[in-house]
């Protein structure tokens, strides 16, 4: 499977009723529910099977938005500027 590859899409967990967990909102959002909203949506990551191709898919576009991999927009970043890149 290649990294631009999204044939795991279909079988990911975040698909679905949860799928409002993974971005926010589109009206303010304060920290609290912010931390709430990220922590369920990770638990949600921890049992997915296709959480690998997930992340890698999100850090080869740089994906902007959403939990992507258990991860967010923030430890992304970090992951990409301790790699390197």
């Amino acid at each position: 499977m290649t990294s631009l590859d999204r044939s795991w899409q279909p079988v990911a967990l975040c698909r679905g009723n949860n799928s409002h967990l993974f971005f926010p909102p589109s009206t303010q959002e304060r920290k609290d529910d912010r931390e709430r909203r990220e922590v369920r949506a990770k638990l949600i990551c921890q049992k997915c099977p296709v959480k690998a191709p997930c992340l890698e898919y999100a850090m080869m576009i740089r994906e902007p938005y959403g939990i992507w991999g258990g991860l967010t927009e923030a430890e992304r970043r970090q992951e990409l500027v301790a790699a390197g890149g």
